[in-house]
C-alpha cells in the first residue's frame, strides 16, 4: 500500500513573501493551491519547492549538533529586566494574559498584590480587590464590562531549612458576546482604587468553518525562563501568530531551592540529600512577566507538564498550574484544567493530559471518545491533538517512556482521524512519517516534536539508534504512570528495544531550539514550518517545512471500530506491538 520511501527535502523559504502580492514572475499562494491541490511538490514564490505528505513516506533524515552553539543557557536572574516587578502600585495589574473560551468568548486572566516567600506566610485576601474588564470595538471606548473572579494559592513545605510561598492574587474574567474576526480594545484591574491597566488589544478569531482559519498557530514548548527561551519567543513574536499553544513545562521553577539562588540543569544531581523536590515559585511570577507582551495581545493556550508537577508534602500536586491559567475546562466538557478542548476557525484542537489518568477506562478517556464524537469534520476539517509527552520518540531522552499512553489513547485518535498530534517533553526536534501503532499508514497523524523552546536542561543530542545511547526500559519512567516498554516484533529492530539506525517513522530530527509555525491554507492543506532559533535574523531560511495534506475521501473516520474493540476485551496492543511495515 505503501510507495518507496522518497528522500526529504528541506528547502528554503521566505517566510514573509508567502502573504505579499505577486510580482510578475510569481502567484499567490491561494491560486497555487487551487491549480496544485495534488501529490505533486507546491511551489513557494521564489519557484522553490516545499514537499507535502503526499511525497511520502520519507527518508529518514538528521542534522545533527551544531558544535558552534552551546546546548543550552543559565536562567535569567530574577532582577532582569523582562523578569523583575515593575515599580507600580501593587494593586496594578501585571502578568496579564489571554485564553480561548468558547468562539464568542475570551478569558483575562492577571495577577495584584505581592506574593510572599517565608516561613510564616500568610495568604491574602482575594475579595479585597475587584477583578473588571472593560472592554469595546473602538479605542478608549469600553461599552462592555464584565466582572470575575479571584483566588490565590501557598506552596507550602514544612521542612527546615526551606520557605514557603503564597502568592498575590490571581484574577480571571470571562468577556463574552465577540465578533469573529475582530479587533478589541480592553482594561483590566480594579476601577474602584483605581488600578486599571494599560490599553491593550486583540483580535479574536473566525467562527468554526471549513472556509476560515487562524492566520498563524504557533507552537513551542519545555520553555523555561533562559536566554534561549527569550530569542524563541522573540523569533515567535515576529511571526505574528494569533494564537499559541505552549505544550507544557512552562516555567521549571522545580530546578531551584525555595530560597532561590541560581536554578540548576538537574535538581537531583545537584541536591541529593533535599527532602522534597522545592521550588521557588517567584519564577512563576517572573515567567508572567516575561510572557505578558505576547500573552497580553495573543490568545495562549497550555496543556501541563511533569514540571508543573510541584509536589507538596500534602500530596497536593498541579498548584501553580491549576489556580494560574483559565482555559475551557467547563465550556468543553472536561471539568478539569489536565485536558480539554476548544475550537480555533475550522481546527477543533484537543489538550490531552499525560500526568492523570489516561486509561481507557477512566474519566479522561471517556471525555475524549465523547468530545470527539461530537467533532463535525464538515465545519472543523483538522483535528489536531496535544500533549507534553510524545509517543514517538527516536531520541535516548524520554525514550518509550509514555509508551502505555500510546496504547491506551492512540487508537481513539486514529479511528476518529487526528491530522497532527503535537507534544515536547524532549527538548529537540522531530517529525514523523505519518504513523500508528509503529506501522507507517498514510492515514496515521503526523506526530511532531516541539519541545524545543530553550530551557535550563539543554538540548538532547544522543539518539537511542546511536551506538552505546540505547537507554535501558528502566531509565525512562514517567514521575506519574505505570512502564510499559516493549521490544520491537518485526522488521529491521526485530527483537530489539531500539533502532541500530533512524527508525523509518522518523523523518527528520534535529537538535536546536526554536519554535514552529502551522498556517492552515484550506480544509485539506496547512503548511508547517520549523524556525530555529540561530536563523532568527534568516528570513530565507526553514529548519524544516512540509505541506500536511489531509484525504478525507480515502481516510474515512473508523470511530465505530472503537465501541467494537471496548466489546471484545479493551485494548490489545498493551500486550502485543503489531507488525512494523519496513522497506
Amino acid at each position: 500500500m505503501l510507495e518507496a520511501i522518497k528522500s526529504q527535502n528541506t528547502s528554503r523559504v521566505n517566510v514573509r513573501s508567502m502573504n505579499q502580492p505577486p510580482g510578475p514572475m510569481t502567484m499567490t499562494m491561494p491560486l497555487l493551491m487551487m491549480i496544485a491541490l495534488t501529490s505533486l511538490s507546491l511551489l513557494l514564490a521564489s519557484g522553490e519547492p516545499i514537499l507535502t505528505t503526499l511525497d511520502g513516506p520519507f527518508k529518514p533524515l538528521t542534522r545533527r549538533f551544531d558544535p558552534s552553539l552551546r546546548r543550552g543557557s543559565d536562567d535569567l536572574p530574577m532582577d532582569h529586566p523582562r523578569l523583575r516587578k515593575r515599580n507600580v502600585s501593587s494593586d496594578f495589574p501585571e502578568q496579564i494574559a489571554l485564553a480561548l473560551s468558547t468562539p464568542t468568548s475570551m478569558w483575562v486572566s492577571w495577577v495584584t498584590g505581592d506574593a510572599v516567600v517565608g516561613k510564616d506566610v500568610k495568604p491574602l485576601d482575594p475579595s479585597s480587590v475587584a477583578s473588571e474588564v472593560w472592554y469595546g470595538k473602538e479605542k478608549g471606548k469600553y461599552l462592555l464590562k464584565m466582572k470575575g473572579n479571584a483566588t490565590v494559592y501557598s506552596q507550602l513545605y514544612p521542612f527546615d531549612g526551606l520557605l514557603n510561598y503564597t502568592s498575590g492574587i490571581i484574577h480571571h474574567v470571562l468577556i463574552d458576546g465577540l465578533e469573529p474576526d475582530t479587533k478589541y480594545y480592553y482594561k483590566c484591574g480594579d476601577s474602584s482604587v483605581p488600578a486599571m491597566s494599560e490599553e491593550l488589544s486583540f483580535k479574536t478569531l473566525p467562527l468554526p468553518s471549513k472556509d476560515a482559519y487562524p492566520h498563524r498557530i504557533a507552537f513551542v514548548g519545555d520553555l523555561g525562563l533562559t536566554s534561549n527561551t527569550t530569542t524563541t519567543i522573540d523569533h515567535l513574536m515576529e511571526n505574528d501568530p494569533s494564537m499559541v499553544i505552549i505544550v507544557g513545562d512552562l516555567t521549571y521553577a522545580d530546578q531551584y531551592r525555595t530560597i532561590g539562588g541560581k536554578g540548576v540543569s538537574c535538581f537531583s544531581c545537584s541536591f541529593p540529600d533535599a527532602p522534597i523536590r522545592e521550588t521557588y515559585q517567584p519564577r512563576w511570577d517572573a515567567r508572567g512577566r516575561f510572557m505578558e507582551p505576547l500573552t497580553s495581545k495573543v490568545p495562549t493556550m497550555v496543556i501541563e507538564g511533569n514540571h508543573e508537577i510541584e509536589l507538596q508534602t500534602s500530596g497536593i500536586t498541579f498548584k501553580s498550574y491549576s489556580e494560574r491559567f483559565a482555559v475551557p475546562s467547563s465550556e468543553s466538557g472536561s471539568n478539569t484544567n489536565f485536558y480539554y478542548s476548544f475550537d480555533a476557525g475550522g481546527v477543533h484542537f484537543v489538550m490531552l493530559g499525560a500526568y492523570v489518568d489516561y486509561n481507557h477506562t477512566g474519566a479522561q478517556y471517556a471525555w475524549l471518545k465523547e468530545d470527539l464524537s461530537k467533532v463535525d469534520r464538515a465545519v472543523t476539517p483538522w483535528l489536531v491533538a496535544t500533549m507534553h509527552p510524545p509517543w514517538y520518540n527516536s531520541y535516548s531522552s524520554h525514550y518509550q517512556e509514555f509508551e502505555c499512553m500510546r496504547q491506551e489513547m492512540e487508537e481513539l485518535l486514529y479511528q476518529h482521524r487526528v491530522d497532527i498530534v503535537f507534544a515536547g517533553h524532549v527538548h529537540a526536534y522531530e517529525r514523523m512519517n505519518r504513523i500508528y501503532n509503529y506501522t507507517l499508514d498514510p492515514c496515521g497523524p503526523v506526530y511532531i516534536t516541539i519541545g524545543d523552546g530553550g530551557n535550563i536542561e539543554k538540548v538532547d543530542v544522543d539518539f537511542a539508534d546511536d551506538p552505546g545511547k540505547c537507554p535501558s526500559p528502566e531509565d525512562n519512567i514517567p514521575e506519574i504512570g505505570g512502564s510499559c516498554p516493549l521490544n520491537f516484533t518485526s522488521g529491521s529492530a526485530k527483537g530489539k528495544f531500539c533502532w541500530d539506525r533512524q527508525p523509518d517513522w522518523s523523518a527528520f530530527r534535529e537538535s536546536s531550539f526554536g519554535h514552529g509555525i502551522l498556517e492552515v491554507m484550506n480544509s485539506t492543506h496547512a503548511l508547517w514550518r520549523w524556525q530555529r532559533n540561530q536563523d532568527v535574523y534568516r528570513d530565507d531560511i526553514a529548519g524544516d517545512q512540509i505541506y500536511i495534506v489531509r484525504q478525507p475521501n480515502v481516510c474515512i473516520s473508523l470511530k465505530f471500530r472503537g465501541e467494537e474493540r471496548e466489546k471484545s476485551g479493551g485494548n490489545k496492543s498493551r500486550f502485543a506491538l503489531s507488525t512494523y511495515v519496513s522497506t
